[in-house]
C-alpha cells in the first residue's frame, strides 16, 4: 500500500516562503510522475507543479517562476519550495504520484492513482 504524506503547509505573509515535502512509503516517487496539486474552497483541485518519470518539471502559469518543485530519491521525497507567496495561493495543498511511467507529468487529476491527505497553506496579506 502506497502511502504519500505531506507536510510543510502553514501561515506565512505574503512575499515569504514555504517548503512543502511529499514523503513516500514506497520507492513510487523515484520511479514515477509525482505532483502537488491545490484546491480552494468549492473548486477542483487544480495542477499546480510536477516532476516526471525522467525529472522533466511542469508549472502552472500562476506559479511560474516563483515555485520549484524538486525529487529526493533517497528519501523518496518530493519537494514543493514556494516563494514570493501570495494570498491567492492560499489553499489546500496535495501530493499525487502517478503509476504510469510518462516523460513529462500530466496534469489532469484522474490520472493520478496515489493522494496524500493534504497540507493547509495560508498567506496573509
Amino acid at each position: 500500500q502506497v502511502q504519500l504524506v505531506e507536510s510543510g503547509g502553514g501561515l506565512v505573509q505574503a512575499g515569504g516562503s514555504l517548503r512543502l515535502s511529499c514523503a513516500a512509503s514506497g520507492r513510487i516517487i523515484t520511479t514515477y510522475p509525482t505532483a502537488w496539486f491545490r484546491q480552494f474552497p468549492g473548486k477542483e483541485r487544480e495542477f499546480v507543479a510536477g516532476i516526471s518519470s525522467t525529472g522533466a518539471t511542469d508549472y502552472a502559469d500562476s506559479v511560474k517562476g516563483r515555485f520549484t518543485v524538486s525529487r529526493d530519491n533517497a528519501k523518496t521525497t518530493v519537494y514543493l519550495q514556494m516563494n514570493s507567496l501570495k494570498p491567492e495561493d492560499t489553499a489546500l495543498y496535495y501530493c499525487a504520484a502517478d503509476r504510469t511511467v510518462r516523460a513529462r507529468v500530466t496534469t489532469n487529476i484522474y490520472d493520478f492513482d496515489y493522494w496524500g491527505q493534504g497540507t493547509q497553506v495560508t498567506v496573509s496579506s
